[in-house]
């Protein structure tokens, strides 16, 4: 999986359309200029292929499917039927990659080479009910080591 940066709300506020395709917005200098907070995690954007690649090898964390920054084979996400749609938002993703994983589909940790920006939105959308939901379709996945989802693309 890909890495993110999570910008504060005003600094998400203020990036433009021309900030994006120009690409200055990825400039760890460029973000502080405007007001983000000094942290580690801006080794995101600085540290170029090869010190990221280092970085990405000696980081704790472990690959994994998050929808912020991950992709896969077409053919591995149609295998698995893609998303479950009975899912509503809260772990989705990770519960297509915990179904790629038990097929043997194994992720790549390239959060240091590939970073994407996440501008900071209110939440209004999210549920304690349907996380609460989501978190047993996950256990039950983990459970019985599915592979595929019965409510995915094919039924669509």
């Amino acid at each position: 999986s890909g890495g993110l940066l999570r910008l504060p709300l005003g600094l998400s506020h203020n990036i433009r359309p021309e900030d994006i395709a120009t690409g200055r917005c990825f400039s760890a200098s460029w973000l502080r200029g405007r007001g983000m907070p000094p942290t580690y995690k801006l080794l995101k954007l600085t540290a170029g292929k090869g010190f990221g690649a280092v970085l990405d090898r000696i980081s704790p964390a472990t690959a994994g499917w998050n929808g912020h920054n991950a992709s896969g084979w077409k053919a591995d996400i149609l295998a698995a039927n893609g998303f479950d749609e009975r899912m509503g938002y809260g772990g989705e993703d990770r519960e297509l990659g915990e179904r790629l994983e038990n097929a043997g589909v194994r992720g790549k940790r390239i959060r240091h080479r590939v970073t994407c920006l996440h501008l900071d939105h209110p939440r209004g959308y999210v549920d304690p009910q349907v996380r609460a939901a989501n978190l047993e379709i996950r256990r039950e996945t983990r459970r019985t080591r599915r592979t595929r989802t019965g409510h995915g693309i094919a039924q669509l």
